[in-house]
């Protein structure tokens, strides 16, 4: 009658729990440590990446289109933009890592990037 379970087995099982300790482990390590920080594009372009935690004012201006963002404790928004449909503006503010400002007229994209999110995925 032959053995169910090897020692080979046991030795591979080990070795898995092992790599998936040390994977979660290193993981959550570069997920704690990273700050959130803002990151603002045009045209597909960095123009400037900002600390979350750091209030300040910034003004977009490049080929006669004009975006306000503001952070402030934590929460960024686009105070105001000269695009015709303000819906980036009537957004409102964010605070989470992964969301985004969009002002698609102008092609400016505002989002927090950073920390893991709290939601991986939303489902309905």
């Amino acid at each position: 009658m032959s053995k169910i379970i090897r020692k080979a087995d046991l030795i591979l099982f080990v070795i898995l729990l092992l790599l998936g300790v040390g994977l979660s482990v290193l993981s959550y390590a570069a997920g704690s440590g990273s700050a959130r920080t803002v990151v603002i594009t045009v045209a597909g372009e960095v123009y400037g990446t900002y600390d979350l935690a750091e209030d300040r004012e910034i003004l977009i201006e490049r080929d006669g289109h004009t975006n306000k963002v503001i952070i402030n404790q934590g929460h960024v928004q686009m105070e105001s933009a000269n695009c015709h449909n303000q819906l980036c503006v009537n957004q409102g503010q964010i605070t989470k890592t992964g969301e985004a400002i969009i002002c698609l007229p102008n092609r400016v994209v505002v989002r927090i990037t950073g920390k893991e999110a709290d939601v991986d995925v939303y489902s309905g």
